[in-house]
């Protein structure tokens, strides 16, 4: 199993930060087939292949994917896209 685990610190309010994270899960959704779920501030990730989980806290935002045998390939390219969107996030 190859992990991605990537705290980023953020000055967002809550409803920013929650927006923030929609946009990421939307955006991995739409490039990965990652389906997504809000359990309250608790963003779940689930397809074949990949589970994972974002949270948000007052000050950071923590994704943490676990991938599959299939997915492990596509580890980079897919840190690389978390990276980026959350680059976007913090120059908003």
């Amino acid at each position: 199993m190859s992990v991605i685990d990537v705290h980023r610190p953020h000055t967002l309010d809550k409803d920013h930060a929650r927006q923030a994270a929609e946009t990421l899960a939307q955006d991995l959704s739409r490039q990965f087939d990652v389906h997504y779920q809000w359990e309250g501030d608790h963003l779940k990730f689930k397809r074949s292949g990949v589970k994972g989980h974002l949270n948000i806290t007052p000050t950071d935002l923590h994704i943490h994917l676990e991938l599959g045998m299939m997915l492990r390939p596509f580890k980079s390219r897919i840190e690389q896209e978390i990276h980026s969107q959350l680059d976007q996030i913090s120059k908003a």
